[in-house]
């Protein structure tokens, strides 16, 4: 595995850390503390981008289709996939 496979693998586990499960159990992460968290920050040379890769596999759940900070800091990211 390598690549965009590995960045994948990484974005599942940074969001099981960070997020807090919604209703369905779910971890679910506000866009905002994304891309401020310094983890985050260190691991993706483009967070949005490795979100919108996420999102075309179904990994990832958000609204719209281009997140801006600070604009967009509330919408929430919702992992929907534990692996690839």
């Amino acid at each position: 595995m390598g690549g965009i496979e590995e960045e994948l693998v990484q974005l599942i586990d940074i969001l099981h850390k960070m997020g807090t499960p919604n209703a369905s159990g779910q971890p679910v992460v506000k866009y905002g503390d994304f891309v401020k968290d310094p983890v985050v920050t260190n691991t993706f040379e483009a967070p949005f981008g490795i979100l919108r890769s996420a999102r075309k596999r179904k990994i990832v759940a958000f609204d719209g289709e281009l997140l801006l900070s600070p604009v967009h800091d509330q919408v929430n990211i919702t992992l929907l996939k534990d692996a690839l």
